[in-house]
């Protein structure tokens, strides 16, 4: 199993919102490298769910529901989409600060590469975030 790091502004689809609906489609990724994260998720893989813009913390844990499809905002059927259920919110967000102050997350890609909206996460690193929301 993999696992991935997906980011959302809170008030345009935040993890209460996952929650509340149950899953949901994640469309509307049109960055090219962020898009072959999309296609390399199975069904199963578990995801961090980072809001961005507000908050800047990881809060919550989903599950891949289905793999990679066509995404159906995308007229031109170049991109993809992955549908995504929510698995259950972190006992206590992990901040950017907290992820950047901890030697042992200093080669996250969603630090390395900080504009994609989708990357993927170590195993390791999804111990060592899961460790900082008391989650383990």
């Amino acid at each position: 199993m993999a696992h991935w790091l997906v980011k959302s502004e809170p008030g345009k689809y935040s993890f209460e919102d996952l929650q509340r609906e149950g899953k949901t489609v994640w469309d509307g990724v049109r960055n090219n490298a962020a898009a072959l994260h999309l296609k390399a998720m199975k069904r199963g893989d578990e995801v961090f769910y980072y809001h961005s813009q507000e908050g800047l913390a990881v809060v919550g844990v989903a599950k891949v529901l289905r793999e990679a499809f066509p995404d159906p905002s995308d007229a031109a059927g170049r991109f993809v989409a992955v549908e995504l259920a929510p698995e259950r919110a972190l006992r206590k967000p992990v901040t950017l600060a907290d992820i950047k102050a901890n030697p042992a997350l200093a080669g996250m890609t969603m630090l390395r590469e900080f504009r994609l909206s989708v990357s993927p996460v170590k195993a390791d690193e999804w111990v060592e975030i899961l460790a900082m929301a008391g989650e383990r």
